[in-house]
C-alpha cells in the first residue's frame, strides 16, 4: 500500500486570523478567493477588461518595436530589472513585453544559483557578464536583488554580506547609469491571499505547476519576513540614477499595460507614439519606497 503523501498544510495569520492553508487541497478557501483580488490595497475592484487588454498590448508591442529600430540605429543599450513577490508577475510582465521583439537583440537574462567558481567572485560578476551590448534589450527575471530579498530571509548569505550589498549596491548602479544605459528596475507587489491564490493555481495547473517552487511552500510564514526587506531595498537603494518603479499587480493585465507604458514613456525613441502609449495609471505605477504604504 503505498504511503500517504505529507501533507503541505500550514497554519497561517492573515488579518489577524488563523488560517490553515493547503496547497494540495483542490478546492480554493473562500477566504482566499473572496479577498484575493482586493488584498494589499488593491485600488480596482475587478480585471481590465480584455479586449480593451489585448487592444492597448499590441498598441504598446507595436512602440517596442520601434524602440528596436531606434536601438539599432544608435547604439543605444537598455536593461530592465524584475523584481518583486513570489507570483507577483514578473515572467508575463517579461513575456508580454518581449512578445514581439527581435530575440537577436532582445534577450532575457534568468540565472540559476551561483556555482562554485561563482561564489568566489565579486558578487556582481557574474551579472554584468550578462549587461547589455550596443542596440541590445536585456530583461532579467530576478536580478542582483536575489541578497536583498530571498537570501537573507532564507539564511542563504550571512547578515554581512546583506549589509555590505545595500551600501554597495546604489555605488553600482550608479555606474550603470554613468555608462548611459537606460536602467529600469521594477517591484511587482501583490496582496497576500491573491499570492495564495496564484500558489493554488499553480499547483493544480499541469502547465504551471513547475513554477511552484518548494522554496515558495517554505516561505509561506515569512511573509512579515519578506516585506521588511522589500521596505529596506527599496528604502536604500531608491536613487536618482536608480529609481525603483513600484507596480500593483493583482491584476496582471494592468501591470503589464502600465509597466510597458513606463518604459515607453521614459524612452525618447525615433517615431514615439503619445497617443497610442497613453497615460501611466497612478493607482497602479508609484516611485520608491513611499508608494506601498
Amino acid at each position: 500500500m503505498a504511503e500517504k503523501a505529507e501533507s503541505r498544510a500550514v497554519e497561517l495569520d492573515i488579518r489577524g486570523k488563523k488560517r490553515v492553508f493547503d496547497v494540495d487541497d483542490p478546492v480554493l478557501p473562500d477566504w482566499i478567493d473572496e479577498k484575493a483580488f482586493e488584498s494589499g490595497d488593491y485600488p480596482y475592484g475587478k480585471k481590465l477588461d480584455n479586449d480593451e487588454y489585448e487592444k492597448t498590448l499590441t498598441q504598446l508591442q507595436i512602440e517596442l518595436v520601434k524602440v528596436q529600430f531606434w536601438q539599432q540605429k544608435t547604439g543605444k543599450r537598455i536593461m530592465a530589472v524584475f523584481e518583486g513577490r513570489d507570483a507577483a508577475g514578473k515572467g508575463g510582465a517579461i513575456h508580454a513585453t518581449m512578445a514581439y521583439m527581435n530575440p537577436r537583440s532582445a534577450r532575457i537574462v534568468a540565472l540559476t544559483k551561483p556555482t562554485e567558481t561563482e561564489r568566489g567572485q565579486w558578487y556582481f560578476q557574474r551579472y554584468v557578464a550578462t549587461f547589455p551590448t550596443a542596440g541590445e534589450f536585456v530583461l532579467f527575471d530576478r536580478s542582483w536583488y536575489n541578497r536583498a530579498g530571498v537570501e537573507p530571509v532564507m539564511g542563504f548569505c550571512t547578515p554581512e554580506e546583506y549589509e555590505k550589498f545595500l551600501k554597495e549596491t546604489p555605488r553600482f548602479e550608479k555606474m550603470i547609469a554613468s555608462e548611459n544605459i537606460h536602467f529600469f528596475k521594477f517591484w511587482l507587489d501583490i496582496g497576500r491571499e491573491m499570492q495564495l491564490k496564484r500558489f493554488h493555481d499553480r499547483r493544480h495547473d499541469p502547465l504551471k505547476v513547475w513554477k511552484l517552487s518548494p522554496m515558495d511552500i517554505a516561505a509561506l510564514n515569512k511573509w512579515g519576513d519578506y516585506s521588511d526587506k522589500r521596505d529596506r531595498m527599496l528604502k536604500e537603494t531608491h536613487t536618482d540614477t536608480a529609481p525603483w518603479t513600484v507596480i500593483r499587480a493583482n491584476d496582471k493585465r494592468r501591470a503589464r499595460i502600465n509597466l510597458i507604458r513606463h518604459i515607453l514613456t521614459t524612452l525618447d525613441y525615433e517615431g514615439k507614439d503619445k497617443q497610442a502609449i497613453g497615460a501611466v495609471d497612478d493607482k497602479i505605477v508609484g516611485s520608491g519606497p513611499g508608494f506601498l504604504k
